[in-house]
């Protein structure tokens, strides 16, 4: 028998229940030197499934491929990838990633890392679409299943690095419908700019010099004509401005690039935001409570006669006619990649590659109306329809 490999009765069980009741277990030691045993159950049947187990890792050990099975529970992995690798990342990504993980242990149920197979990452997405979405009436979006996948992979993936899962599983994103995207148009920008900013009545605080209707005009300016998200707006500060340069700096942790960024300004914007003199640190200050702000956002649109389609399948809220913060990215993307270089848009973007630029921010529909218009015409059809009798035979 081999010195590393070998099957066992414990004296205890044998002396308590009798040979033909106590388990037999396989012991051996793995490629690390350490110890491990297995049990396979009490009797001749217990004995025969010990000595294929036997045979079984000494053959893994000598072709030097045997991976023990990890005991590591679940909840201790993703407390552990939490702690280690989640806990570096910006707060909306390390909040994003804790959620989906969350998810996948509520509905996949799996009591140790290793059980984590294709097959529960599977049954997991098969639950995960039938339930209720933030919508009343709504299901779960295919996007958002394919963002906790995204960070389910990831997870597994140290998972296997650190040995808790013995093969990393299959993860099969979910086919996303092809949506245009929505973005803020020109005449719906002024409508906002002008008239929804009359509406306005927060943010309010003694201490500033600036009426809603200003801040309100510079927030929608500077995300229509820079492309930056909301949270980095609202997070940059008056001491990263350099208004002699025309340019502002991002700071990593307000970021999605997990690095600095300086971003040029526009005139417009540089005007706009020396209109917001005051006392606070942060340019964009909102003293208010959080959901305040799209709560706003969403009542002075209304008050200003906005009202989009929406032709998702749910119970539609206010919210579903209106723009989102968002939307003015998406605007800037649409309205510069006609003029742009790729690669420039992109940097702009701030966007690891062109194809989420394009796939995601860039609305092509104007492109298609200005290749419709200038299309070129034959002779017969640039004076209307051709004469009766005509042709060119």
């Amino acid at each position: 028998m081999s010195k590393s490999v070998w099957i066992f009765q414990l004296k205890k069980d044998v002396a308590r229940k009798g040979e033909a009741g106590a388990s037999w277990y396989v012991g051996w030691y793995d490629l690390q030197g350490k110890r491990h045993s297995e049990s396979c159950g009490p009797g001749s049947r217990g004995q025969n499934l010990a000595e294929k187990r036997l045979r079984r890792v000494q053959s893994e050990l000598d072709i030097g491929v045997h991976q023990p099975a990890s005991k590591k529970l679940w909840a201790d992995f993703a407390s552990e990838y939490e702690e280690r690798i989640l806990a570096g990342l910006a707060g909306r990504t390390k909040d994003a990633a804790v959620d989906s993980l969350g998810h996948f242990g509520r509905i996949a149920r799996v009591a140790r890392v290793e059980s984590v197979t294709t097959a529960a990452v599977d049954q997991f997405v098969s639950k995960r679409r039938l339930e209720r979405g933030l919508k009343p009436g709504s299901i779960v979006a295919p996007a958002t299943i394919n963002k906790d996948l995204r960070h389910l992979k990831a997870a597994l993936r140290l998972a296997h690095e650190w040995g808790y899962l013995p093969a990393m599983p299959k993860v099969r994103m979910v086919k996303e419908p092809q949506k245009l995207p929505t973005f803020v148009t020109p005449g719906h920008f002024d409508l906002i700019y002008t008239l929804a900013a009359e509406f306005a009545t927060l943010p309010r605080n003694p201490a500033q010099q600036y009426s809603p209707k200003d801040w309100w005009q510079a927030v929608t300016a500077t995300a229509y004509l820079t492309g930056m998200r909301i949270g980095e707006i609202l997070a940059v500060r008056r001491e990263d401005i350099d208004f002699a340069a025309g340019e502002l700096i991002t700071r990593w942790n307000d970021t999605k690039t997990d690095r600095d960024e300086v971003i040029p300004l526009h005139a417009v914007v540089i005007e706009h935001l020396s209109r917001l003199a005051g006392d606070s640190p942060l340019a964009f200050p909102w003293h208010h409570a959080p959901r305040t702000l799209w709560v706003e956002f969403t009542r002075i649109q209304r008050a200003a006669g906005i009202h989009l389609p929406c032709r998702d399948q749910h119970t539609h809220t206010p919210s579903c006619h209106v723009y989102g913060f968002h939307d003015f990215r998406r605007a800037f993307a649409t309205v510069n990649a006609p003029r742009l270089k790729p690669e420039v848009l992109q940097r702009l973007m701030r966007h690891k590659s062109y194809q989420t630029t394009q796939r995601f921010y860039i609305n092509p529909t104007s492109q298609m109306q200005d290749a419709m218009t200038g299309m070129p015409l034959p002779e017969a059809l640039k004076h209307g329809r051709a004469e009766p009798g005509t042709s060119d035979e």
